[in-house]
């Protein structure tokens, strides 16, 4: 075999391997939830007290990913790509051998710092060895585990709980994290890193700023969720927007910005990070969701709410092979418009459900929910790069992977923020959200929905400000023969 098509085949397999990654990834941020029960009796403390487990990990990877474009090109993308899969399998094992709080705490957050390295650089790797032609199936093959993982965490979370122990979920990507880095050091090129880019000075103060605004904000959420911290919530929000105010002038006005900004100048990147947030915002927030009204407001037990939520992953598995047919046909201002309705309409349609909805039409709005939301993800991920310069691909997979990691990760806390809005408005008792209550009206389901919905519908207003033509140098070369 020649040379040429060894490494034709090499680009190809690089999708597959950093969706591997992304998977491996989203799947340790969702699969313990399920298990926190179990880790709290091993580790002897309540439950409630797992979820630093949790946030430790989101919060990580918000504070680190803007610093994942300059490392790469600083230390080379193939060097960095092996050095996160050896570092996340290493916290992985430390997670498995934890026997208390804090030191579980502490492996969760050298897993976050890994995470924050992997996945964005693994993605620059694809955008800077891909074609234009390639690369609407390339971003589609990287994205799509991002779908899937938090669908798929809980119930594997569930039957490995169940059925082993909840060491065994970190245990699991001790081969799996084996098998990458040899994968990783088989198909990255080695020379990863520019010559410009390699030279960049690190920007210490965007660094602190980014990452300050980034953990600010998360935290004044997260904060918000959990009821009985208002002050501390407000005082968070306002800290995060006077960094994010900083942040954004310090950009501006930097050589070599940490985020460079010059990106949001494409006005089809910008929809992909404005209204693209607030889509993968609301999308988050349905896994948190839907379990808690088919097990709280409908009284299903785990099992069985388990399988109503994996009709969603059926439309996800659904959609995957016809989205390029479908992006080849429409142009992406068409479809970000009218699949971003439908996805709208089904978020609304949850509030719709009740116990005595028949289980096929439960399925099949979930079902629908499942084709919009992987449509909506894969035309967002992949118009972001369609019309960005070459040069400029680095600065853009770091904004954008900023963007996307922080409204993914706060869309599990603004689902609970509804919920708790739901109470108040219905007055209802909103601290027994999340505490282990027993049931919960449909009524504040029906209000979070409302609310998810309507931020789903802002994401669709703003894709109106794109061009027809956006995007096609993409979209139309996969369709070219050859």
């Amino acid at each position: 075999m020649s040379p040429t098509e060894n490494a034709r085949k090499a680009g190809a397999a690089l999708p597959l391997l950093v969706a591997a990654a992304f998977f491996m990834e989203n799947l340790d941020g969702t699969v313990i939830v399920t298990a926190l029960p179990q880790m709290a009796q091993s580790f002897g403390v309540r439950p409630v007290d797992m979820s630093i487990g949790v946030s430790a990990y989101v919060l990580t990877l918000a504070v680190l990913i803007p610093a994942s474009g300059w490392v790469a090109d600083r230390f080379g993308a193939r060097r960095v790509f092996a050095a996160a899969i050896v570092l996340f399998t290493l916290a992985s094992a430390l997670c498995g051998f934890s026997t208390g709080l804090a030191t579980f705490t502490a492996a969760r957050v050298l897993q976050g710092a890994a995470g924050a390295m992997m996945v964005p650089v693994g993605r620059l790797v694809v955008l800077r060895n891909t074609s234009k032609a390639g690369l609407m199936r390339a971003i589609a093959t990287i994205t799509w585990p991002g779908l899937v993982a938090p669908i798929l965490g809980p119930p594997v979370g569930g039957f490995i709980t169940t059925h082993w122990s909840w060491h065994w979920i970190f245990f699991l990507n001790l081969p799996l994290g084996l098998i990458g880095l040899v994968a990783a050091l088989r198909l990255i090129p080695a020379h990863a890193s520019q010559d410009a880019a390699a030279r960049r000075p690190f920007d210490g103060s965007g660094f602190v700023l980014t990452g300050g605004a980034c953990l600010t904000l998360m935290a004044g959420v997260e904060l918000l969720s959990h009821g009985g911290h208002g002050m501390a919530a407000v005082l968070c929000m306002l800290a995060a927007l006077g960094l994010g105010w900083l942040a954004v002038r310090h950009a501006r006005g930097h050589p070599h910005p940490l985020v460079d900004l010059w990106a949001l100048r494409v006005p089809s990147f910008a929809v992909t990070v404005y209204g693209g947030s607030l889509f993968r915002l609301s999308i988050g927030a349905v896994p948190f969701l839907l379990p808690l009204l088919f097990q709280l407001g409908f009284g299903l037990d785990a099992f069985h709410a388990g399988l109503l939520v994996l009709a969603v992953f059926a439309g996800n598995l659904a959609m995957k092979p016809m989205t390029g047919a479908v992006l080849r046909r429409f142009n992406f201002r068409t479809v970000l418009l009218v699949n971003g309705l439908v996805n709208a309409a089904a978020i609304f349609s949850f509030a719709f459900l009740s116990p005595g909805t028949p289980v096929a039409v439960m399925a099949a709005v979930l079902f629908v929910s499942g084709l919009a939301r992987s449509m909506q993800f894969t035309a967002l991920a992949t118009l972001a790069f369609a019309d960005m310069p070459q040069d400029r691909m680095s600065g853009a997979n770091t904004l954008f992977n900023t963007s996307q990691q922080m409204a993914i990760g706060m869309g599990i806390a603004f689902g609970a923020v509804a919920l708790r809005m739901g109470a108040l408005l219905l007055g209802d008792d909103a601290t027994a959200v999340g505490a282990g209550a027993a049931s919960l009206p449909l009524g504040e389901f029906r209000f979070a929905f409302a609310v998810i919905g309507a931020i789903a519908l802002l994401a669709v207003v703003d894709a109106r400000k794109l061009r027809r033509d956006a995007g096609d140098e993409v979209r139309l070369a996969q369709a070219r023969p050859g």
